[in-house]
């Protein structure tokens, strides 16, 4: 279903692709076409690119034109300069990006990093400064939407553990495969061979040595928080869930999600799966989300 036996390199990988202009800078994006008449977009997550998709990419095409694009600071898009990028930053060019594509009615798919910026997206629309039409989102593994209050008390010493992790995984490869490797529920489901060709587009165009400077988005978490939380309650685009179960990283989340408007029938959980589940649990995650 998935062609999870077939390796894709990342120079196969930057093949589906190309380059357009966004401003001053250039967001490598896949656009599958095709005659379909539903679109689904993907925001992927921090430190990784639209690569984490390639094992469902093959499946998602065959039901709807999907546009998937590495983030600013990612892949194989332009990097920044010395300076912080923020969520808001990045928001604006991935609205310009969706407007050259003339994208305006699509379900949207993010995963952790790019939660944050699908939170800004509502925000912004909830008050009529994008005129974008989203049918539906779903949300996988990442910044879960609890209250401030929560936040602050249960969120900051996990964050300040995986802040540390996220600075040691671009001393090495070495140290890159084994966090990554225990991001996963079973570590054999992501091989050394793969996570060389993650490592690869991490170093892209001197990604390396500029990706602290995207780090910013964890204080963004802090000061945005009020804004994307009223955000997510004002919307009426219908949301759910698409949860790896296993998933340390989040975990500390999960205790509050039946708080909010995310009852437990919003939520799609992934058994036996963490923090990467199109990765991990390839088949399951592409259930959740073609079930409709």
């Amino acid at each position: 279903m998935t062609n999870n036996d077939e390796f894709i390199s990342s120079l196969d990988w930057q093949k589906k692709g190309f380059l357009i202009p966004v401003h001053n800078k250039n967001i490598f994006t896949i656009d599958t076409g095709g005659e379909h008449e539903n679109c689904l977009v993907i925001l992927h997550g921090y430190l990784t690119s639209s690569y984490d998709y390639r094992k469902v990419l093959p499946e998602l095409c065959k039901h709807y034109r999907v546009i998937i694009q590495d983030l600013i600071g990612f892949g194989f898009s332009d990097k920044i300069e010395n300076k912080y990028f923020t969520i808001t930053e990045q928001t604006d060019y991935v609205l310009e990006l969706w407007n050259i594509l003339e994208l305006r009615n699509f379900t949207l798919v993010s995963h952790d990093y790019g939660n944050l910026i699908t939170k800004e997206i509502l925000a912004r629309k909830n008050s009529y400064s994008t005129k974008i039409e989203i049918n539906k989102i779903y949300f996988s593994n990442g910044s879960a939407p609890i209250n401030h209050h929560d936040y602050s008390e249960i969120h900051k010493p996990d964050e300040d553990d995986v802040s540390k992790e996220m600075i040691s995984m671009l001393t090495s490869f070495g140290v890159y495969k084994k966090i990554m490797k225990e991001s996963f529920y079973d570590e054999n489901k992501i091989t050394d061979e793969e996570l060389r060709e993650m490592w690869t587009q991490l170093h892209y165009n001197n990604g390396r040595n500029i990706i602290n400077f995207v780090y910013n988005y964890v204080r963004e978490r802090k000061i945005f928080w009020g804004r994307w939380v009223n955000a997510l309650k004002e919307t009426e685009i219908p949301i759910e869930l698409v949860w790896g179960r296993e998933d340390k990283i989040t975990d500390h989340c999960l205790p509050n999600l039946r708080d909010n408007k995310f009852a437990n029938q919003n939520i799609s959980w992934i058994e036996n799966t963490a923090h990467f589940p199109m990765l991990e649990s390839p088949e399951k995650w592409l259930q959740s989300i073609l079930k409709a």
